[in-house]
């Protein structure tokens, strides 16, 4: 065969199957056999391009890795952001679930923060705690997108999977940061729960100044462990929901990029693989959310008598006797040191509320939680309030996100002094 009709044969099977055409590449080269003919090599990778696209995504991975100065600003700005935009719903959720009123005062969503807000405003109201929640939630955004960009790329360099790199980056990253953002939480939640100073239409057992009078009266009554409580079982519900969070919207942005054949995949785009990601990991991780809320809402829920504290204290109980004049004084103070540590929910928003007469987990094991849950309410008590979470969970994940891929492009094109460099 001629050299001609071998290349007109080569374009004629190439027109004929276009899918093909780009995964293809032949070389000709000169097989010494016969002058003015030479052989045609397939140089291909196969016909499904599989190193190809492996190649592909790698250099696609290497041009998207921005400093990690850039990633951590743009991180903590887009944290903070999603987070203060959510923040009346998630006062809203932390009154309904730390409501000791019975009847509840709040029970819908739409009358909640009806009646926050004419009781009580926005400052005081529904963004009661905002101070904590930004003192806490900007530094640990930065913790965690450094940890998380961090371990993620020298996994992915060491030849570990994507998709695991990105599972246990989360999961380091999330707890890294659990140090700054749980104490945090416990501020930012009591005030929530609390309102104005002196609240009149609303008794939640707790009554701070501020800020800084909250936290020295935990630490002054409670101890410094106190600005941690409920840290396990925020832990075992936010380290899965973070690692699961950035899989589903590493690969969704992967999956994204490809379909457009760019790195700029769109608003609509942006806005989707973000909310995706935050809802099916709040859905997945429904379950440990419920159980979270009810450990934290519900053991010490039974109203007993004070007397049952005294045997902690028994110097206290022979002051009882010995000196009634202080009697009433010295009650008084258990009492309201009670109601400072009565277990409310102490993270992000746990979107499930109790039902009245549900019923106590009386547990602190998460485990056997899920067990007990099971047991006596099915399938159905491990998804109760699934339908707020995933809003919650998807919006705030949406905005947080597209802010952060906004931001990183902002950077990028007017970058800080001293942060053009390559990353390791």
């Amino acid at each position: 065969m001629s050299l001609t009709s071998r290349v007109a044969s080569i374009f004629s099977s190439a027109s004929s199957n276009p899918q093909r055409e780009h995964s293809k590449s032949f070389e000709l080269v000169d097989d010494g056999q016969s002058e003015g003919e030479g052989v045609v090599r397939d140089i291909s990778f196969g016909a499904t391009g599989s190193r190809s696209n492996t190649m592909a995504s790698q250099e696609d991975e290497e041009e998207a890795r921005p400093p990690y100065l850039h990633s951590m600003i743009a991180g903590g700005i887009g944290g903070t952001t999603g987070d203060l935009l959510m923040h009346s719903l998630d006062t809203v959720k932390t009154r309904q679930q730390g409501d000791p009123h019975i009847p509840p005062k709040y029970t819908s969503m739409s009358s909640s923060y009806s009646t926050i807000l004419k009781q009580e405003g926005i400052r005081r109201g529904l963004y009661g705690g905002w101070i904590p929640a930004l003192l806490g939630s900007f530094p640990g955004t930065i913790i965690f997108f450094g940890t998380y960009e961090y371990s993620k790329r020298h996994m992915i360099d060491s030849g570990i999977t994507p998709q695991i790199a990105y599972l246990t980056s989360g999961f380091l990253a999330d707890g890294a940061a659990s140090f700054v953002y749980v104490p945090s939480e416990v501020l930012k939640t009591r005030l929530q729960l609390q309102g104005r100073y002196n609240n009149p239409y609303f008794k939640s057992g707790y009554n701070y100044k501020g800020t800084a009078h909250a936290a020295r009266t935990i630490v002054r009554q409670e101890g410094f462990s106190a600005l941690f409580h409920g840290y396990k079982a925020t832990i075992f519900r936010d380290l899965p929901f973070s690692a699961l969070q950035f899989t589903f919207y590493e690969q969704g942005q992967t999956w994204a990029r490809q379909w457009k054949q760019s790195r700029d995949i769109g608003l609509p785009l942006e806005l989707l693989t973000g909310a995706a990601a935050g809802g099916l990991a709040g859905v997945i991780t429904c379950p440990l959310d419920v159980v979270k809320t009810r450990i934290q809402t519900q053991v010490n829920t039974p109203t007993s008598p004070v007397v049952k504290t005294v045997p902690q204290h028994p110097s206290s109980a022979t002051t009882h006797v010995s000196n009634p004049k202080t009697t009433a004084g010295s009650q008084a103070q258990p009492s309201a040191l009670k109601q400072q540590i009565r277990s409310i929910s102490t993270s992000s928003p746990s979107t499930h509320t109790p039902r009245p007469g549900c019923m106590s987990l009386d547990t602190s094991s998460v485990v056997t939680g899920l067990k007990l849950l099971y047991k006596n309410e099915g399938i159905a008590g491990w998804f109760r309030g699934v339908g707020p979470r995933f809003v919650w969970t998807s919006v705030q994940s949406g905005c947080m996100l597209f802010l952060y891929q906004s931001i990183l492009r902002q950077l990028e094109l007017h970058p800080l002094s001293g942060s053009s460099e390559t990353p390791l």
